[in-house]
């Protein structure tokens, strides 16, 4: 007969020694994938924005002029009140961005808020969203009991607090604006179009300046305001004694852009090009960037 044979394994300090081992492998492997993730939603973010700067270049070949930054009934420039109904940019934008479909079903001469509207309104695009946020679910801003779509772009209102006057901008979008790239006298690639700004600072849309919505900061504690921040942003005004917010401030207010990118926001120039811009950019060129016929002398490289 033959001696029965042994069975050989682990014994228990050997497992623990390779699960020790795996553990390590593991905890060096992840921050490598977080970091080629983020590159890859950065890289997804930016080419949303591309593709928002070839739909708003396609329309203005079409129109003569860039969208209205909203539109509303009050024809009064100098006066902060709105009328409705407030149908905004990157709704005008929609048959440009290949969303010709679901720009039919909109009437903008019915209110936003109108029981037609409401699925439309509802509608979660990707093209509007960044990767790296987690805002992709519609979701009912303060002040109204409607859903909307969600969006981490919005667009230049200009240097001005926005709802102090909202028909003043001096940037590319503000109430009924009607901006021409030979009214960017800075110079296109001087002048920002459109930033990103994700939902742990405000929560935004795509669909428009919402008659009866706020903006309420969930980041920082601040002033309760109008809705003109769902859609739009500024870079404040350049001031030694107070500086604007830069982007990704820690002081940022809801109507200032801010990623969840590492180190900097995306942003569409006026002439089509997309910029990371850093978080510790000079405030004085920042606020420069806001303003699209103030003459300041802008240096981003």
């Amino acid at each position: 007969m033959f001696p029965p044979r042994s069975r050989k394994a682990f014994t228990l300090i050997e497992l623990l020694v390779v699960i020790a081992i795996i553990a390590v492998l593991i905890g060096l492997l992840l921050p490598a994938v977080q970091k080629v993730r983020e590159a890859a939603n950065r890289l997804q973010c930016a080419n949303n924005l591309k593709q928002i700067g070839l739909g708003l270049q396609n329309y203005h070949s079409a129109l003569n002029q860039f969208p209205n930054g909203y539109v509303d009934k009050q024809k009064a420039v100098a006066n902060p009140m709105d009328l409705g109904h407030g149908w905004g940019w990157a709704v005008t934008l929609l048959p440009f961005m290949e969303q010709e479909n679901l720009y039919k079903q909109i009437n903008r001469g019915m209110p936003i808020l109108d029981l037609s509207h409401q699925a439309t309104v509802a509608s979660v695009l990707k093209s509007y969203l960044c990767p790296s946020d987690n805002n992709g679910e519609s979701f009912v801003p303060s002040g109204i009991t409607q859903k909307v779509g969600p969006s981490n772009y919005v667009a230049l209102f200009g240097t001005g607090e926005i709802s102090e006057d909202p028909g003043r901008g001096d940037g590319v979008f503000y109430r009924n604006s009607n901006t021409r790239i030979a009214d960017i006298l800075d110079g296109t690639s001087n002048t920002i179009c459109v930033g990103e700004r994700s939902s742990n600072l405000l929560k935004c849309t795509w669909v428009g300046v919402i008659p009866g919505a706020l903006s309420i900061p969930p980041l920082n504690p601040g002033p309760i305001e109008p809705g003109h921040p769902l859609i739009m942003g500024h870079t404040g005004v350049w001031d030694p004694a107070k500086p604007p917010h830069t982007p990704n401030s820690k002081n940022a207010h809801v109507d200032d852009f801010w990623s969840r990118h590492v180190s900097g926001v995306n942003f569409l120039l006026c002439d089509g090009s997309v910029r990371m811009i850093n978080n510790s950019i000079n405030p004085q060129t920042w606020a420069a960037l806001g303003t699209r016929s103030s003459g300041e002398i802008v240096n981003l490289d």
